[in-house]
């Protein structure tokens, strides 16, 4: 049996030794001869030492692989690219940074032996650490994402998990270019089993996750798996719609029946109308454009990412 490990990396200099020793003492204590470990890393397109040290690594130890991308394609790219380039019976995708911890893996392998489960995902049951703001919209994101979805969404879960071989072949029939990996994971099934753990703070390095990134990537996971939007947009329009029907009628009646006219005509009143309607077709005209957006894009059949170096199966 082989158990492939996939880290999607990005400037991760600092973090890459770290890690690897810790793979390291997980192969060392559930390898057996039945058992192997293969260790493949995918160089997001990173502009310090993280390349040459994967090569190093590769030089040095036969399990350890690698592709590079001919630049940076994003971290969902990357974990596709790591499902692909695996040939494991199971596979997990952890995180560089540590954040991921690797000590959890082992545990994993044996729920899986169980029989009982095809997935083992980990969930954060604290966020200490994150600065508070972010913490905030993140919570306020699962829930908003969770009514629309037809598919539930923990909140707090990563992309930590180790999978069945299955598994893995399900999300990659899912070729899509705009990925959101979170709702990819639920959306295929499977039996899954919980992993709760403390948050953990990154060992090196900077986090790459700006608020813009993951305010784009919450965007990109709701207009992935849920139409609400689009939804939100036409039940606003007809109620505007009766809303100024009912309007007409009441000075309709004002006017002709009560025989009530205003002596001096409402124009502000009517601009602010106005302008207030005409933002609002705009908003649903830019709801509309961006599921007419990705149609486009996924209508090109461009590569979900393209690789520049790859090590030797």
């Amino acid at each position: 049996m082989l158990v492939s490990l996939i880290i999607p990396c990005y400037n991760e200099e600092g973090s890459l030794p770290i890690l690897y020793e810790a793979l390291c003492a997980v192969r060392t204590s559930e390898s057996t001869e039945e058992r192997h470990f293969e260790f493949i890393f995918i160089n997001d397109g990173s502009r310090d030492k993280t390349s040459s040290i994967i090569k190093e690594l590769s030089e040095k130890d036969p399990d350890v692989k690698y592709v590079f991308f001919s630049r940076n394609f994003g971290k969902e790219a990357a974990m596709y690219a790591g499902m692909q380039k695996a040939k494991g019976d199971y596979v997990a995708i952890l995180d560089a940074d540590m954040q991921d911890p690797p000590s959890l893996i082992p545990d994993m392998i044996k729920v899986l032996d169980s029989g009982e489960y095809d997935i083992v995902a980990a969930r954060r049951v604290t966020r200490k650490g994150e600065p508070k703001i972010r913490s905030f919209f993140a919570r306020r994101f699962y829930k908003l994402i969770n009514r629309m979805c037809d598919v539930e969404i923990a909140d707090g879960a990563r992309d930590f998990r180790l999978m069945k071989r299955e598994v893995v072949d399900a999300i990659l029939s899912l070729s899509e270019r705009q990925r959101f990996s979170k709702g990819i994971f639920a959306w295929v099934g499977f039996r899954t089993k919980w992993v709760e753990h403390e948050n953990v703070e990154r060992v090196a390095g900077e986090t790459k996750w700006s608020f813009w990134k993951l305010f784009k990537y919450a965007i990109d996971g709701i207009v992935a798996f849920t139409t609400a939007p689009l939804r939100l947009a036409t039940f606003s329009g007809f109620g505007f719609a009766c809303a100024g029907f009912i309007y007409l009628i009441y000075y309709f009646i004002r006017a002709i029946i009560l025989r009530i006219y205003n002596e001096v005509p409402g124009y502000p009143s009517l601009l602010c109308f106005i302008l207030f309607i005409g933002g609002l077709i705009l908003m649903c005209l830019g709801i509309l454009g961006e599921y007419i957006g990705r149609t486009y894009i996924e209508s090109k059949g461009r590569p979900i990412y393209i690789p520049s170096d790859e090590s030797k199966d």
